[in-house]
């Protein structure tokens, strides 16, 4: 350690100033104070600054997808928690998921007052409090995405006996933060992994840079636990309701060809399944968006710890970072557009959004789970 000081070198060179074509160009984590670059990556210090402009565009942006979540997952919370009809088992999970929405956007601030100051203005506090909202919220978000799957697929495919009871619900939510915590505290505490700055300097994640054995296995088990788990659960339980939906559609039409009529549902019946499928849609276009969302971020860090980590420059580390981040303010409005008793009581509340929404239309999962369970 007296030989050769990484920590006095890596200061220096972040101070560095090097001449191209008769102009100077300073490297990233140049204004950033000597005390605090030493919780700063070496990868991203070897980096030119990053223009002005890159930073407000992606302020500008940061900004609307900070708007666009915290008031569509805000009403979300707000209409679903206050409404009777829908306080309901399988709503539970929606509340859920969209409570990590509205945290993962809600750590914004953070990220444009660092944006304002081009750097890693807040420092290591800021870091780390960025850096553990995103963990709980992202990991939360995946594993409430998998009990949503679960739920439509015991609806869908058991609709007499496999429907999830409010206190099972309960349950499942309770297991999903406490499988969601061991993975921000531990990096948070620096007991398995640590949080850092990543691309811009301007957010933080958890160190996928570091090659030593301790941080590619860390790496290698949140990618595990955090996001193929989640994800296979979501691709086994939706592949499961198409298979019955379809085979069930067949019966129905080889019945009814037999019978010489056009359909065996009476109409009350294919309005209430219809309702049933919306829902389900629903359900799977917001999964679908968690796993295209959050595949980026799981390719980035495998690449960072196993991989060439001369491809992850800081602009494109920032990419799957925003990709992360649009999820947060898609998902409320596809439930407004799919969820039927959602824009029911949207439309109660704020007439001015214009929804026409029929009354008559309900989802025999919704109303048969707004009954008391055990």
């Amino acid at each position: 350690m007296g030989f050769f000081n990484t920590t006095a070198f890596f200061v220096s060179k972040a101070r560095m100033m090097d001449p191209l074509n008769g102009r100077i160009v300073q490297h990233l984590g140049w204004n950033v104070p000597a005390e605090e670059l030493v919780h700063i990556p070496e990868h991203w210090l070897a980096y030119p600054d990053v223009d002005k402009s890159m930073h407000f565009l992606l302020g500008i942006v940061y900004f609307f997808f900070f708007a666009a979540a915290i008031i569509g997952n805000g009403m979300v919370l707000w209409v679903f928690c206050s409404a009777k009809s829908l306080r309901t088992a399988s709503n539970m999970f929606v509340v859920n998921l969209a409570f990590c929405d509205f945290l993962m956007m809600l750590k914004a601030p953070i990220f444009l007052y660092n944006t304002y100051h081009q750097g890693f203005a807040l420092g290591h506090f800021g870091c780390q409090l960025f850096a553990g909202a995103g963990a709980l919220s992202g990991i939360g978000a995946g594993a409430t995405n998998a009990c949503i799957a679960y739920d439509r697929y015991t609806t869908i495919t058991r609709p007499f006996d496999g429907k999830v009871s409010r206190t099972k619900a309960l349950f499942m939510i309770l297991f999903v933060w406490c499988y969601t915590l061991p993975w921000t505290l531990f990096p948070l505490l620096e007991v398995w992994g640590r949080f850092v700055p990543e691309g811009f300097l301007t957010t933080c994640s958890f160190d996928y840079l570091t090659r030593t054995n301790d941080n590619r296995m860390f790496v290698g088990t949140i990618f595990t636990f955090s996001y193929v788990l989640p994800m296979m659960l979501i691709i086994y339980f939706y592949s499961q309701i198409v298979s019955k939906v379809f085979s069930h559609e067949k019966a129905l039409r080889e019945q009814a060809k037999k019978m010489n009529v056009e359909s065996l549902r009476a109409n009350q019946q294919q309005q209430t399944e219809s309702a049933e499928l919306r829902i389900a849609k629903a359900a799977i276009t917001v999964c679908f968006l968690f796993v295209a969302s959050w595949t980026p971020y799981a390719v980035l860090a495998l690449i960072g710890a196993f991989g060439d980590q001369s491809l992850l420059t800081p602009g494109v580390s920032m990419i799957p970072a925003v990709t992360c981040k649009l999820v947060a303010c898609i998902d409320p409005y596809v439930y407004a557009i799919s969820h039927p008793k959602y824009r029911l009581e949207l439309q109660k509340r704020m007439p001015c959004l214009a929804i026409n929404e029929a009354s008559e239309t309900v989802s025999t999962a919704t109303e048969t789970a707004s009954q008391p369970n055990a």
